[in-house]
């Protein structure tokens, strides 16, 4: 599959998969991911920081990890939007126990139909998006439309190692260990995630490649994309700035 190809839509899929993680989501993704998530979300929120931004849309916010680290990097009144109205409850009560409630606030939404007029936002960030939305170059699209021009994008995603030895070792570890540690420190909805992840990471790359990742934020007007292959390549993070008029 190449960029504008269309995947079955996964909106209902995805609530149900993310339901019952909300109370200790960020928690179990740094223990999970060995600690490199965090690295990863501070190496996104440094390209956005960087331009000092006055508003920024964080999309597929969770429980607000990013936003609370961006509220915490910038100065910026936060947007945190989400489909998942058990994840924004948990963002809630995260936000509201930071005291950053009049800095952040929350929509219920998806990020393929943002309900925002062209040219919102100074800054765009988006986490563990992709893998779910059923055409990702029209999301990465949409996305760039509540961008104004010059402002900054940038998104982090989970990735596949190129190198044979550390892709051989990311699967047994996205095969085995993560099923397992995640049924041990989350129960039966971290086992199923766990189980779920490793092969959902590959398809979704069989099918839309770096290449077309790329390619998609081109056609979207972004210039100046950037990649950052992190942790051996088991993460990904992008960056780049919306087209001037």
């Amino acid at each position: 599959m190449h960029a504008g190809a269309v995947r079955p839509p996964p909106t209902s899929f995805t609530r149900r998969l993310f339901a019952a993680l909300p109370p200790r989501y960020d928690r179990l993704a740094a223990v999970l991911s060995m600690g490199q998530d965090g690295r990863w979300r501070r190496e996104m929120v440094s390209h956005i920081a960087a331009a000092d931004p006055a508003g920024v849309l964080d999309v597929a916010t969770g429980p607000c990890g990013v936003a609370l680290l961006m509220a915490r990097e910038t100065n910026a009144h936060i947007v945190g939007i989400d489909l998942s109205a058990d994840m924004l409850a948990e963002g809630a009560r995260n936000v509201h126990a930071a005291e950053l409630d009049d800095r952040i606030c929350l929509v219920l939404g998806q990020g393929e139909r943002l309900p925002f007029a062209d040219a919102t936002f100074d800054a765009l960030t988006f986490t563990y998006l992709l893998r779910y939305v059923p055409d990702p170059a029209a999301t990465i699209s949409e996305l760039a439309r509540v961008v104004r021009p010059g402002g900054t994008v940038a998104s982090l995603e989970f990735a596949v190692p190129t190198n044979t030895f550390w892709r051989w070792m990311w699967r047994l570890y996205t095969r085995i260990v993560l099923p397992v540690a995640g049924g041990l420190l989350g129960g039966r909805p971290w086992f199923n995630v766990g189980r779920f992840l490793g092969p959902n990471i590959e398809d979704h790359y069989r099918q839309f490649t770096l290449a077309d990742h790329l390619r998609a934020w081109e056609a979207a007007g972004l210039t100046n994309v950037n990649v950052r292959h992190m942790s051996l390549g088991g993460g990904i993070v992008m960056w780049a700035t919306a087209a001037s008029d």
